[in-house]
């Protein structure tokens, strides 16, 4: 496993980021094997009693034994966290709040951004390593300006869509062994090692929510959040009420309980619109819910150049490609930034960045990830704030 480091394996501390599962376990259980100096941590991030029985969790209960057992197969030390009141702040209440604003929220990015990539590879220097390993199916490849961060090879488990605000810094700390391997390859490898994780299922995206209910969270954390409402149409007109706000995403089309418009009747309608302040949920045809230009925040760039000075982008814009959703497909954009006058407040002067769509696209919401792509290379991202 060539992991681009200049020591041999055994003066190589590695610590990984064990979550219990197959992917980390493999890439732990396979350093071992190579020689390594291993370490493996595991994150206790939320209530582990909710989740022993529960298929599908990570990071809790089961998961965290099952990662100790993989650490004890192989004879190098295994350390449990409890990073529970940092992952409540940064992942949970943040969760609770996006749904809240009306947006919707992708937590494991945030888990990404703060807990693991920030405070787990800070604890992996504290402990001397030279790098810490993942199980993410993304790669890093080195390039004539340092690391980049490239799409895994098998497109149907590449995660580069969550792990678009991982920093440069970061970047040159972080390695990511399972990158050009399909999941079969992985369990074939478990089975190999004889880990007794070989065959358990794959974790769910949001690992903090029993059931998938999400609302059940965001009603007990932000009971504000599901106070009923009207559902309008664009000009405003009632067409129905709603028990809360959680309860609908942009470019939501069932589960509304209305029909179409005296003015539409045989016209499917969407939701275009969340407001919190008036708890309106607004509603309309499909081409209402099209979006060209994207305006973003918290934007992570990872390219060659500096995204705020090279003039190229400011002027004349950067064509791109972009990720609207973890599953969707590439699409083509232009990148851009502008320099916004000074607020005559503060005296202090702004910069937007935004990506014009070559074509429309639906079901952009806010609190949505948009990553940048040239090819198969990601040059970064930022947080959807508006669409239009």
């Amino acid at each position: 496993m060539g992991l681009d480091l200049d020591k041999p394996p055994a003066r190589t501390r590695i610590v990984v980021a064990m979550s219990g599962g197959v992917d980390s376990s493999v890439v732990a259980g396979l350093l071992a094997e190579s020689g390594y100096d291993v370490i493996g941590i595991t994150l206790q991030l939320y209530d582990h009693g909710q989740a022993t029985h529960r298929p599908g969790s990570c990071c809790a209960g089961v998961d965290i034994h099952d990662a100790r057992r993989v650490a004890e197969h192989f004879g190098f030390p295994h350390y449990v966290l409890n990073y529970e009141s940092r992952f409540r702040q940064s992942v949970i209440d943040d969760f609770a709040d996006s749904y809240a604003r009306g947006e919707t929220p992708i937590p494991c990015v945030r888990c990404n951004q703060t807990v693991k990539f920030h405070d787990l590879l800070s604890t992996a220097r504290d402990l001397g390593a030279d790098a810490l390993a993942t199980g993410h199916y993304v790669r890093r490849l080195t390039g004539a300006y340092g690391p980049e961060l490239h799409a895994a090879k098998h497109r149907e488990k590449d995660q580069s869509y969550f792990l678009f605000a991982t920093t440069r810094e970061q970047l040159a700390f972080l390695r990511f062994p399972l990158g050009h391997w399909e999941k079969s390859e992985t369990r074939a490898q478990a089975r190999r090692l004889g880990l007794p994780v070989c065959d358990k299922p794959d974790s769910q995206d949001i690992c903090f929510v029993p059931d998938g209910r999400y609302a059940d969270i965001v009603a007990k954390l932000r009971p504000e959040a599901i106070e009923p409402g009207d559902i309008v149409d664009l000009d405003g007109s009632v067409l129905g009420h709603h028990q809360g706000i959680i309860h609908f995403t942009i470019g939501q089309r069932k589960g509304l309980g209305i029909g179409a418009t005296k003015d539409r009747p045989n016209t499917p309608l969407y939701v275009v619109g969340l407001d919190p302040e008036t708890r309106q949920v607004v509603v309309g045809p499909r081409e209402a819910t099209l979006i060209k230009r994207i305006k973003l925040r918290h934007v992570n760039w990872l390219g060659d150049d500096d995204l705020g000075d090279d003039e190229n982008i400011v002027t004349k814009g950067l064509a791109i490609h972009v990720k609207l959703r973890s599953t969707g497909d590439l699409v083509a954009g232009m990148l851009q930034t502008t320099n916004h006058p000074a607020n005559p407040l503060n005296g202090h002067s702004h910069r937007m960045i935004e990506v014009t769509l070559a074509e429309p696209q639906g079901g952009i919401a806010a609190g949505q990830a948009c990553v940048f792509y040239d090819g198969a290379r990601i040059l970064g991202g930022g947080w959807i704030e508006a669409g239009c």
